[in-house]
């Protein structure tokens, strides 16, 4: 393409990037609380919805994808559908990304490369596993901490400056 050719073209379009909006989609929870979407006269169901910005900003930038990861369109806001739609895209966030967070380090303990996490979450007391070195500790943002096990599950401090002394020395070392 033309250098012409780009100019007052969107740069949605030059990345072909679909846009879905109240006006070109319509979503739908289906019987077995699955989401699905209609556009552009096809129907696509089950369809998931990935977060760009996980942890800052999850209501932005939401990326509408088939089971076999095909995207079928982006939500630049989701404030611009209505409530019930808002709603039950909401649901289908807290379902992908659920993530405690952990309001209290009890203890940490390594052994032979793996450490064992005992914390309170705001979904309970809980205990998991992480493997050293692979990553599994790592701040998402410049204050929150993100610690997924080795199942895959995800818990993060959210203010990492708010832990006790006592709890920062616990995990100080896994940083």
């Amino acid at each position: 393409m033309r250098m012409e050719e780009h100019q007052g073209m969107e740069l949605a379009d030059a990345a072909g990037i679909r846009y879905l909006t109240p006006s070109n989609s319509e979503f739908a929870e289906t019987t077995g609380h699955l989401l699905s979407v209609w556009t552009k006269g096809e129907v696509h169901s089950p369809v998931y919805v990935h977060c760009s910005f996980p942890h800052t900003n999850q209501r932005s930038f939401l990326s509408i994808r088939t089971a076999d990861n095909k995207e079928i369109g982006l939500i630049r806001y989701l404030e611009d559908f209505p409530q019930s739609t808002a709603s039950i895209i909401e649901r289908q966030l807290k379902i992908r990304y659920f993530t405690p967070e952990i309001t209290k380090v009890i203890a940490v303990s390594e052994e032979f490369g793996y450490s064992y996490w005992e914390v309170e979450t705001t979904a309970g007391r809980c205990r998991f596993t992480v493997r050293n070195g692979s990553g599994s500790v790592k701040f998402a943002a410049e204050n929150r901490l993100l610690i997924i096990d080795v199942d895959g599950n995800r818990f993060v401090i959210p203010h990492v400056d708010q832990l006790s002394d006592k709890e920062y020395r616990m995990i100080e070392t896994r940083l």
